[in-house]
């Protein structure tokens, strides 16, 4: 880092841009747009020496001096309507041939309602919180409730360290023969590390069975947020009511909202398919922000639809799905207690049952990819503090295994990421994450390709560097869905992960969570 009162020799035309240092001294305690210290960034017209003054800003003799701030400024005013653009966009969804995009999420498929409430439980945990002020609301539970019972899969994190609802949703799972009526899903509390917490947990679905006339097995449980503290059943207690009340094949977006933590917006994504000539919906509704890593995440997904398909082979698909998609998802490295994602299945589409792995059933598990690598998508983009979604597609490699172990090894690295933030087409990251990843392959074969909506470019073949335009390349990484093409021989084996970039909001988020 270049410190004050220094200089550093740039090639003519060359920027400077340091986002995360304080370069002037002048504007040393500044924030423009968030950024932590002011950003310098100048250009040399004439060639040689970019100085930095403690008292007067950035100064190049060259061009008789630039004032610091304005050009920060303006630097600024590039990045918020570049970010506001990103916003505005959403998620970009692939089209696939048979499959068409709906509305209402979880409630898209026949026979689902849903709701969502504010019930105060992080104010009844932290009573001198703002929480629960007009205006500071938002729904903390969620009810989803089937007319018929379902067939039920689901898979959960594999971290050591399990929270209480997991363990009940196993036990009632494993009573019942995978089947469920209704989940009933918290955020703010994660009910985990508590003694009390299977306790709750299953308090929380007696209380909600009674109130719908099924079993408390019939019901299955979800909780995210902060780990190890008690979870409030009082405020719980006192919204199961309000949620049944307001149960609506309409209310998608108010329970898919209830699960958010630090997530910015809402994911939901839904299908309609054909089998055996009758129309099945495929919907679901996912959360996750930070603490997502390979091998489930801080995600809660519950997924429903009208096709009838066996429980054996409900699971069967899920499991299959869950390794090319939420297994491919990485935010910051950290593995959540509370992973959870359940698919419930209620047949009231009137298809023939699937019971084996024919042409149905590939029509089905098809569906239920499009919809989990879609809602993986969505949280990639979310990553606490994101700026920009990152896909790596690894293709060529020996089989599968190979192909995600090289996917996720680009998409993981801490280093990668904050160049993405930045734009940069360092590319010797991507060869560094794919030379360490635990995989077989010919180093000399690899070539790497980055793409945007606003073009592509390859900047390595044969494992080394090409000539390409850096301005061309910045400004393909500028956009908030970065592609990655890594292709490192000629197998038939390819996989795609997907993370976000790495910025100093994150840090922010996470410094203060509790609070």
């Amino acid at each position: 880092m270049a410190e004050k009162g220094k200089s550093i020799v740039l090639k003519q035309g060359q920027f400077w841009s340091r986002r995360f240092a304080v370069l002037c001294g002048r504007h040393a305690n500044a924030e423009v747009a968030g950024i932590a210290g002011a950003i310098c960034r100048t250009r040399c017209t004439a060639g040689t020496v970019f100085g930095y003054s403690g008292t007067d800003g950035c100064v190049c003799p060259a061009d008789g001096g630039t004032d610091c701030q304005r050009v920060a400024e303006k630097e600024k005013s590039i990045l918020l309507k570049q970010e506001q653009s990103n916003r505005e966009r959403g998620t970009s969804m692939k089209a696939f041939e048979g499959y068409t995009y709906l509305d209402g999420g979880i409630c898209a498929a026949k026979g689902f309602q849903a709701s969502g409430t504010y019930c105060g439980i992080k104010k009844a945990m932290a009573p001198d919180s703002n929480e629960g002020e007009i205006g500071k609301e938002k729904n903390d539970i969620a009810l989803v409730v089937a007319d018929t019972i379902c067939n039920t899969a689901a898979v959960y994190t594999q971290n050591k360290v399990k929270g209480a609802p997991i363990l009940v949703m196993k036990k009632h799972l494993a009573a019942t023969g995978g089947k469920a009526r209704a989940l009933i899903a918290n955020s703010k509390n994660a009910n985990t590390c508590n003694a009390d917490g299977e306790e709750k947990a299953e308090a929380m679905c007696k209380l909600t069975a009674d109130a719908l006339g099924i079993a408390p097995e019939e019901v299955m449980v979800m909780s995210t947020g902060v780990i190890g503290q008690i979870l409030p059943l009082e405020p719980i207690e006192k919204a199961i009511p309000v949620l049944c009340e307001k149960l609506s094949p309409t209310g998608n977006l108010e329970a898919a909202t209830a699960i958010m933590t630090t997530d910015t917006v809402s994911k939901e994504v839904a299908v309609s398919f054909t089998l055996g000539g009758k129309t099945c919906h495929l919907g679901g509704m996912a959360k996750g922000s930070g603490m997502i890593h390979p091998n489930m995440a801080t995600t809660l997904n519950c997924i429903t639809t009208d096709a009838a398909i066996s429980a054996e082979l409900l699971q069967t698909a899920l499991s299959d799905i869950v390794k090319v998609t939420y297994n491919c998802l990485s935010v910051d490295g950290d593995q959540s207690t509370n992973d959870t994602c359940m698919v419930m299945a209620s047949g009231l589409a009137g298809n023939a049952e699937i019971t084996e792995q024919n042409a149905d059933y590939a029509v089905f598990r098809q569906a239920l990819y499009i919809v989990m690598m879609n809602l993986t998508r969505k949280l990639a983009k979310d990553g606490e503090g994101a700026s920009k979604l990152l896909e790596c597609t690894v293709s060529g490699a020996k089989d599968l295994d190979t192909a995600i172990i090289i996917a996720k090894s680009v998409i993981c690295s801490p280093l990668f990421k904050c160049a993405m933030f930045g734009a940069d087409a360092n590319w010797g990251r991507v060869l560094c994450a794919v030379g360490y990843a635990p995989a077989e392959f010919d180093i000399h074969a690899v070539s790497v390709t980055l793409a945007s909506r606003a073009g592509s470019v390859l900047v390595c073949e044969h494992g080394a560097g090409v000539a390409f335009s850096e301005e061309e390349a910045k400004k393909i990484l500028l956009e908030d869905e970065i592609q990655i093409l890594v292709s490192v021989g000629d197998g038939a084996g390819t996989a795609t992960a997907w993370g976000c970039d790495l910025t100093y909001d994150y840090v922010k988020i996470n410094g203060d969570y509790r609070s």
